[in-house]
């Protein structure tokens, strides 16, 4: 067994975390961190976890969560990751950081764009990438991942096979993506009041969202070439899903029925990623609740583009579930340890 601390476990992707390895037959949770909760069991503050999770709730050190785990997920703030991450490397204990303070290579770009220092640039440009489908094998053996964004894993999954291929213009995409509201976390803040989201939809973070940086990045390298993309954000009044418009130009003639078979050659044997029939677009409700990203496209003749949607679980794709998929490629399980079910039905 594997033993696994979470630093930060009382908010969604933690929870999340606690309800995906609470079934994990290889996984053993040594310590779930929580400066407001503590002392209280996790299923005190997630009832859905009783009988699953009855693990107490801890005001621990980091140091203290290090003595005890071989992996440690670290679920908090931005700038709070890097010298726990850092310690953890002294230690031998494998990382899994669910925030941005690692996702750039350039750890300037993350000071840019997030406002906060970062202490420790070497650190960040060895830590690999997490998007499993993506960087497979830098992830088996890795000692610190970058768990990506809920809004790059999305668009990239949605672009990857196109992108690499050659089949779009890097310079015209543009990303209409929507996100429900626990992708805003757990704290109360005015903007994630029921009141506030209800019967209503708005953009945000428009021309500045902080994981337009992370999608270049990606996609840039996919492309081989320097990528700067339209993102616009949205908020909707559901408690978690995505859904991820793309639209480009293609960079030359091509069916529909070509680019299929690159989707399906670019994802062959991904357990998590399912290529939907011609006409049957994403709903957020298939993928609710599980580690699925479901895909569809269509060529526009008329204008020469592309259309693509994408939609997965923030929670789960978008968060959890690909750090449970990166912790069995980085311990040798299958990779669908845990993780292997559908969306939940109407």
């Amino acid at each position: 067994m594997v033993k696994a601390g979470i630093i930060g476990a009382t908010g969604y992707t933690g929870a999340e975390l606690v309800r995906i390895l609470s079934r994990h037959p290889e996984v053993e949770l040594v310590a779930l961190t929580s400066r407001h909760y503590a002392g209280e069991d996790m299923a005190g503050v997630y009832p859905s976890l009783t009988g699953y999770a009855n693990l107490p709730c801890e005001d621990l050190t980091p140091e203290e969560v290090l003595e005890r785990a071989e992996v440690v997920f670290i679920a908090l703030p931005h700038g709070h990751a890097v010298k726990v991450a850092a310690r953890a490397v002294e230690k031998g204990v494998k990382v899994i950081d669910l925030g941005a303070d690692l996702r750039f290579r350039d750890a300037g770009v993350y000071e840019e764009w997030y406002k906060v220092s970062h202490t420790d640039h070497e650190l960040a440009a060895r830590a690999v990438y997490g998007l499993t489908e993506i960087h497979r094998e830098a992830i088996r053996g890795a000692r610190v991942v970058a768990n990506p964004g809920c809004y790059p894993t999305s668009v990239i999954l949605g672009l990857a096979p196109l992108l690499k291929a050659g089949y779009i213009d890097p310079a015209t995409i543009i990303i209409d993506a929507k996100s429900g509201v626990s992708g805003a976390g757990r704290d109360a803040r005015v903007t994630s009041l029921f009141v506030e989201c209800n019967e209503n939809i708005n953009p945000y973070g428009v021309a500045g969202h902080r994981h337009t940086p992370e999608i270049e990045q990606e996609l840039s390298a996919l492309a081989g070439r320097e990528v700067k993309v339209t993102f616009t954000p949205h908020l909707l009044p559901i408690s978690r899903g995505i859904l991820s418009t793309m639209y480009a130009a293609l960079a030359r003639p091509a069916t529909e029925g070509e680019l299929r078979q690159v989707y399906q050659d670019f994802y062959v044997g991904e357990p998590f990623i399912h290529l939907l029939p011609p006409g049957n677009w994403p709903h957020t409700r298939w993928v609710y609740g599980s580690n699925n990203c479901h895909i569809n496209f269509t060529v526009d003749s008329r204008t020469g583009r592309v259309v693509v949607a994408s939609a997965i679980d923030n929670l789960t794709k978008g968060a959890s579930g690909q750090a449970v998929q990166n912790l069995n490629l980085m311990c040798g399980f299958p990779e669908t340890t845990a993780l292997a079910a559908p969306g939940l039905c109407p």
